[in-house]
C-alpha cells in the first residue's frame, strides 16, 4: 500500500492548462467512482479550484503510471500535453503537500483561507462517494487539524498580501462585520475576482459586478452568487453600494466626482468606501474630497500590503516547522498501520500452531497417554514449531553475512547484547597454581 498525490497548480501550470483538467463539481463524483475502478486505486480523492487540480490516491503495488494515465485519458488529453505539467508526490512528500495545501501555504495568496473550506468540500464529495477508507480519512482530517493548527498559533493569515484582501480588509474595519452590506465591484480579471471571493468569505449580503463585456460579467457572477451588469448601469447602482471596488484597464476614469456624488446624497449620511485598484484609475480622485466618501488607491494600500507581506512570510516559516512535525506524526500513523498487518499475521500463524500442537496433545490423552509425557509432548513440540522459521533464516542470514538482519533480529527477539559473555564462571580461578 502506498499514498500517492499528484496535480498541476497555478506554479506549474499556465491557466488555459489548469481550465482543461478542472473537474466541475459536478463531474467529481462520477470521476471518483471511474478512478477508484483503475486497478491499484483503493482510496481516492479530488480536490479541483480555480487554481488548482490535486488527486490523493491510496495505491496497491505499481499504480501510479495507470493513475496518471487515467487523468489524462479522462480529460480526453494528451500525455504530452499534461505530463510536463504534473507534480507527483509519495509517502511523506503527499503527507506535506495536502498539509500545505490546507493551510494555505500552496496558495496563489499566502495564507489565504479560502482553500482550507474548498478541501474540506473535496473530503465530503469523496466520503458520500464511498472512494474514501481509513488512509485518505485518517490523510484530510489531519489536514483539518494541522491547518487550524496553523491558523491559531501563527500570524498566517493576519495581515493582508495582496491589494484585493486589503481592501476588503479596509472595508471591514469601516463597517465590521459584512452581512448587512452591498457592494459593486467593477471588472472581471483576477483582482476583482479575488475581491469577490473574499468577500462572499466574509457573509458579505449583496454583491454586483460590472463589466465592459457582459457576459464576462455573468461568468463571474456567476460563481459568487451574485448580480451582472454592464457599465453603462454603474450610476444607477452607485446609491446602494456601501463598498465599490474597481480594477479595469480604461485609460482614464469610468466613474465620475459627480456620479458618487449624486449616489451619496441618496444614502443619508451611510459612508461609502471605494477601493480603486486600477493603474490608470478608475475613479476620479477628486470624489475622495467628498463627505462619507473614504478612497484609497493602490498607493495607498501598497505599505499595508508590504508589511503584511512580511509578516506572513515570518509566519509561513514557523507553519512549515509545525507542519514537518505532523507529517512525522501522520507517517509514524501509517507505518504502524503497515506494521499491524504484519502483526495480526504473525499473530494468526502462532495460534494456528498452538491449535494444531493443542489438538494432537488432547488425542494422547484421549488415548490414555500418561499426562506428564502429554505435556512435555506438547511443550516440545510447540517450541520446536514456533523457534523453527526464525532459527532457519538465523542460519542463513549468518552464513550469507547478513550482519544488520542478525542485529535486527536480536532486538526483535528480546535476546541479550552479543558483546557481552554468554557464559559466566561460578568459581573464580586460581591463578596462584
Amino acid at each position: 500500500m502506498s499514498l500517492f498525490a499528484f496535480g498541476l497548480n497555478h506554479t506549474t501550470a499556465p491557466v488555459d492548462i489548469r481550465e482543461r483538467v478542472a473537474f466541475d463539481p459536478e463531474r467529481v463524483g462520477p470521476a471518483l467512482r471511474d478512478l477508484v475502478r483503475t486497478r491499484g486505486v483503493d482510496e481516492a480523492a479530488i480536490v479541483s479550484t480555480c487554481n488548482r487540480t490535486d488527486l490523493y490516491c491510496e495505491l496497491q503495488g505499481p499504480a501510479r503510471p495507470a493513475v496518471i494515465e487515467w487523468f489524462h485519458d479522462y480529460h480526453r488529453l494528451p500525455s504530452e500535453l499534461v505530463v510536463p505539467y504534473l507534480y507527483q508526490h509519495r509517502s511523506s512528500q503527499a503527507v506535506r503537500h495536502l498539509l500545505r495545501v490546507a493551510s494555505g501555504l500552496d496558495s496563489l495568496v499566502l495564507g489565504e483561507p479560502q482553500i482550507l473550506g474548498q478541501v474540506k468540500d473535496a473530503y465530503q464529495i469523496a466520503r458520500e462517494e464511498g472512494t474514501t477508507g481509513h488512509v485518505i480519512d485518517r490523510l484530510f482530517q489531519h489536514s483539518f487539524f494541522v491547518a487550524k493548527q496553523v491558523r491559531t498559533e501563527t500570524a498566517i493569515g493576519a495581515s493582508p498580501v495582496s491589494v484585493a484582501f486589503a481592501a476588503v480588509s479596509l472595508a471591514r474595519q469601516i463597517f465590521g462585520e459584512l452581512g448587512a452590506y452591498s457592494a459593486l465591484l467593477v471588472g472581471a480579471g483576477e483582482t476583482i475576482e479575488l475581491a469577490a471571493r473574499h468577500l462572499r468569505a466574509r457573509n458579505l449580503g449583496r454583491m454586483v459586478i460590472a463589466n465592459r463585456t457582459l457576459e464576462n460579467a455573468r461568468r463571474l457572477a456567476l460563481r459568487f452568487d451574485a448580480y451582472a451588469i454592464g457599465l453603462e448601469e454603474i450610476p444607477s447602482h452607485l446609491r446602494d453600494a456601501d463598498i465599490l471596488i474597481t480594477s479595469t484597464g480604461a485609460p482614464e476614469p469610468i466613474i465620475r466626482r459627480a456620479d458618487i456624488e449624486k449616489a451619496a446624497t441618496g444614502r443619508r449620511r451611510h459612508p461609502v468606501f471605494v477601493a480603486d485598484i486600477a493603474v490608470p484609475r478608475d475613479v476620479e480622485s477628486s470624489a475622495g474630497e467628498l463627505e462619507d466618501v473614504y478612497l484609497y488607491t493602490v498607493d495607498d494600500l501598497q505599505d499595508v500590503i508590504e508589511e503584511g507581506r512580511r509578516s506572513r512570510q515570518e509566519a509561513a516559516e514557523q507553519a512549515e516547522r509545525l507542519i514537518d512535525r505532523q507529517v512525522d506524526v501522520l507517517m509514524g500513523w501509517l507505518r504502524a498501520r503497515d506494521v499491524a498487518g504484519m502483526i495480526r499475521d504473525y499473530r494468526g500463524q502462532a495460534e494456528a500452531t498452538r491449535d494444531e500442537v493443542l489438538r494432537r496433545a488432547r488425542a494422547r490423552l484421549e488415548k490414555g497417554d500418561d499426562p506428564h509425557k502429554t505435556l512435555d509432548f506438547l511443550a516440545n513440540s510447540l517450541t520446536n514449531k514456533l523457534i523453527h522459521t526464525p532459527t532457519s533464516e538465523l542460519r542463513r542470514a549468518g552464513a550469507d553475512g547478513l550482519t544488520e538482519l542478525l542485529a535486527s533480529a536480536r532486538v526483535l527477539l528480546g535476546l541479550p547484547d552479543s558483546t557481552q559473555p554468554s557464559v559466566r564462571l561460578k568459581e573464580p580461578l586460581d591463578t596462584s597454581k
